[in-house]
């Protein structure tokens, strides 16, 4: 086993893919491929996470209250994001639909797409095939739209991101 140089922002969207997985006999490739990874950027980040102690040892359970208090406490410390130069692209953090509805702003986070549909703010994603993943699994993206407010929110929207987490992951 290599030896552990740290998570990278990868690994927290393979271990949140992992807890959106409805089917008991996943493999590996299921995850490379939903989530436009190699089978082996998948295996060298499960045993990342192993190591971290996110998830157990035949890598296929996720420790649930471990991954929260981390992506709640540590994420932004560890991936801090701080918003670029105004793009095209898929809205994120709480200018995803969700939270559009719930908080007003006259300013949208985007995940930079040439193919998106809003305006806003650059805020790059924890991993570069997030845009292709989230656009074939829905809760993949609203998981993903709610680490970004932890990223990059407001207090205001911060406590609703972190519910709206915990519902799934916990």
């Amino acid at each position: 086993m290599k030896a552990h140089n740290g998570m990278r922002p990868q690994d927290i969207v393979l271990l949140i893919k992992i807890l959106t997985i409805t089917q008991p006999n996943w493999q590996y490739r299921d995850l490379a491929g939903s989530l436009y990874l190699s089978i082996s950027e998948v295996s060298e980040s499960l045993n990342r996470s192993h190591i971290a102690g996110l998830i157990d040892e035949s890598k296929r359970r996720v420790y649930r209250q471990s991954l929260m208090e981390f992506i709640r406490y540590g994420l932004h410390y560890v991936f801090p994001q701080v918003p670029g130069t105004m793009v095209t692209g898929i809205p994120t953090a709480h200018s995803y639909p969700y939270y559009s509805k719930l908080f007003a702003s006259d300013l949208n986070f985007v995940w930079p797409d040439i193919d998106g549909n809003m305006r806003g703010l650059a805020i790059q994603p924890l991993y570069k095939s997030v845009v292709k993943a989230v656009k074939q699994d829905e809760l993949l993206y609203k998981l993903l739209a709610s680490i970004d407010i932890i990223r990059v929110g407001q207090t205001r929207e911060l406590k609703m991101a972190v519910e709206e987490l915990q519902k799934i992951i916990l």
